[in-house]
């Protein structure tokens, strides 16, 4: 599994992430500009000890990240997504995707592949959930679904 942040603004958000790619042993990718210098101090305590257990790619843009990816599936994580995150069948080299925390996706890559903009359900008249908690919501509903590969 792949784990995708565009353009995140809050470093221990992107630590929580981390630790949670770590142990789970999913590749996370940072989509430069990103909020924060990866060698923050919240960044890394957030990550715990875990760093050096954490598979990381970092893309300099959006179009870069997407020619590194090339052909694979890909699903843009929305609060206006029109499915459930729960409503799809994810493989094991899917790709995650979640914008920054201010902003989301940006709304013309949305506009472009809303098949696959899913949401995870949240009440009325409130704006999100925290960037890593949607993240580890996803995830584990991804290796879930695939019998948890290589976790105990």
């Amino acid at each position: 599994m792949h784990v995708v942040l565009v353009e995140p603004e809050i470093p221990p958000n992107t630590g929580n992430v981390s630790r949670t790619c770590a142990v789970t042993g999913t590749i996370l990718h940072l989509v430069e500009p990103l909020g924060f210098s990866l060698a923050e101090r919240h960044l890394r305590r957030a990550g715990l000890d875990y760093w050096d257990r954490l598979q990381l790619v970092v893309h300099k843009s959006l179009e870069a990240f997407f020619q590194w990816a090339g052909q694979g599936k890909m699903w843009f994580f929305t609060t206006s997504g029109s499915r459930l995150y729960t409503d799809v069948a994810y493989g094991r080299d899917d790709f995650l995707l979640f914008g920054k925390e201010t902003a989301g996706l940006p709304k013309w890559l949305l506009e472009k592949h809303p098949k696959q903009c899913l949401r995870i359900p949240m009440g009325k008249n409130i704006r999100s959930l925290n960037l890593s908690n949607s993240v580890a919501i996803v995830l584990y509903e991804a290796l879930r679904q695939q019998g948890f590969p290589g976790l105990y």
